[in-house]
């Protein structure tokens, strides 16, 4: 089916991505390290940040999509670009108005958003002036993210999912010199690096408008006019803003918390960067591919098939994210030790940063079921039912963040961003259940329970390997030789998951490789 070609192809390049990114953070780690100027980078980089995956993915890879999916589906190419003309023209109007308003607030919204800045004048000062410079990084990226949920439903998946490639090429082509040239003054270099996100964000922009165009399909940007159809819209994105950027939400939530201790933020910005991998490639991915495809299908009325595709993309999910999860908690010193320890960044937040890291690996398969489940609200226009599961999800990570940061501060952070998915996604699935909508059998429950066996048998091989390897990844060992080690411990343990999968029968490769290959059926 089409659904795991195309999870393939804009895994694979979500994938290119990540690896691009390391190269990023291992260079940013080098030249910011952890500390006041990190903090303010972080927390700046992170506002539109959020603002982005709340309206512009948040709106658009929820409400938009099974709006235009369904248009396209029952009136048509024509009638479909005019609704989406409307949609983008508020879009555009309203990222505006936001943009412009935080500009001219921005120290107020800054004390808002990291209160604990104000008693280090010159870190909030500094936090604010490069939010002003990033944040119209949020115009690109919305207008972005808007011609990528078109292009998806397009089934033309390229240009959106390889658009973060190029904010990387653009990052690293800016770090390369700044490494080198070692500047004293890390204010500078958060300048510089700031300037490149910005130039990041219009690259992006202008590829996926190139693509779009390709498509013959951009649709026209116009006075915004309010219409049953645009109603409709805004009825189904303001909910869906909240609950489709839950974990962004939650890590916001974390940020304001964080801002109260030093470095906490920049510890937490580095962790959360090495979960965003198995979560961009497996949750992100899916999730864009499942969404639209779910659209399809109740669109038409094929129930069944939306049903069938929901429950293999569970599988697959879990199949991907439960091994990473377990890796990731396994072996967390190796794995930041060697792409980040160097330059500003030492052994100490080495250590600081893994304790982050395993907080958040335990909620990486929650992380990622979120987006598999969602869309089987979305995709039947339900946004008002999630949105509330969300709420309860704030809530939550609230209160256990209050109460676990004063003991354990950056951990206490993680734990409660990894507990609170974990609630999420139990009110996701019981209630989808519950309305008829999604259910597994007997034979998928083993198969998901020995996924959990195999993968935990394979987090057990990583932990001894790297035990043994303990001498390699001391501090100050050569770079290469602890990276050719790590390779090959994951590439052993990678062999062993997929190897065990196989024997046990939670996964026959052979069975994986043909659904990868299988042509969507006419």
């Amino acid at each position: 089916m089409s659904l795991y070609r195309n999870f393939l192809s804009v895994g694979g390049l979500t994938l290119l991505s990540r690896i691009a990114g390391f190269v990023r953070d291992a260079l940013m780690a080098a030249v910011l390290g952890i500390g006041p100027v990190a903090d303010a980078f972080n927390a700046a980089f992170r506002f539109p940040n959020l603002f982005r995956r709340l309206f512009a993915e948040g709106a658009f890879n929820t409400a938009f999509v099974p709006m235009f999916a369904g248009a396209l589906e029952q009136d048509g190419r024509e009638s479909a670009r005019m609704l989406a003309s409307r949609i983008m023209s508020w879009l555009v109007a309203v990222i505006l108005v936001v943009t412009i308003l935080a500009e001219i607030f921005m120290g107020q919204i800054m004390l808002l958003f990291v209160p604990g800045f104000a008693d280090d004048p010159a870190k909030l000062e500094l936090t604010v002036f490069l939010t002003r410079i990033m944040f119209p990084y949020l115009a690109c990226m919305s207008l972005m993210a808007a011609y990528a949920a078109i292009l998806n439903s397009l089934n033309r998946y390229f240009a959106g999912a390889f658009a973060p490639v190029v904010l990387n090429i653009v990052n690293i082509a800016v770090l390369v010199p700044l490494a080198y040239l070692s500047l004293e003054n890390l204010a500078e270099t958060a300048f510089w690096i700031a300037i490149a996100t910005m130039l990041g964000g219009i690259a992006q922009l202008a590829l996926v408008y190139w693509a779009i165009r390709r498509a013959d399909f951009v649709p026209a940007i116009r006075l915004p006019r309010l219409d049953k159809d645009v109603k409709r819209f805004w009825a189904l994105a303001v909910p869906a803003t909240l609950a489709g950027g839950i974990t962004q939400i939650n890590i916001f939530v974390g940020t304001i918390i964080a801002s109260a201790a030093d470095n906490v933020i920049s510890i937490l910005a580095y962790a959360d960067r090495l979960y965003q991998l198995p979560l961009g490639i497996i949750g992100i991915a899916i999730g864009t591919v499942l969404l639209p495809e779910l659209s399809r299908h109740i669109g038409a009325g094929r129930e069944t098939e939306a049903r069938a595709s929901q429950s293999q993309a569970l599988l697959l999910a879990m199949l991907l994210s439960l091994p990473a999860a377990v890796a990731l908690a396994a072996i967390p010193v190796p794995i930041i030790r060697v792409l980040f320890e160097r330059g500003q960044f030492g052994p100490e937040d080495t250590v600081l940063t893994a304790q982050a890291l395993l907080g958040f690996a335990i909620g990486l398969p929650a992380f990622v079921l979120v987006r598999v489940l969602q869309p089987g609200f979305f995709s039947r226009k339900d946004t008002t039912t999630p949105t509330i599961f969300a709420g309860l999800s704030v809530a939550t990570n609230i209160g256990i963040s209050l109460l676990l940061f004063p003991s354990f501060q950056h951990l206490g952070i993680a734990l409660a961003t990894s507990i609170s998915s974990w609630l999420n996604v139990l009110l996701l699935a019981i209630f989808l259940a519950r309305r008829g909508h999604f259910r597994l059998s007997l034979a998928e429950w083993r198969k998901l329970a020995t996924i959990l066996l195999v993968a935990m048998v394979m987090g057990a091989v990583l932990y001894l390997f790297a035990e043994r390897a303990e001498a390699i990844f001391l501090p100050g060992r050569p770079i290469l030789l602890q990276l050719a080690a790590l390779a090959a411990i994951c590439l052993f343990g990678t062999l062993t998951y997929f190897l065990l999968a196989h024997l046990s029968g939670a996964q026959s490769l052979g069975g994986l490789l043909n659904r990868l290959r299988r042509r969507r059926a006419a």
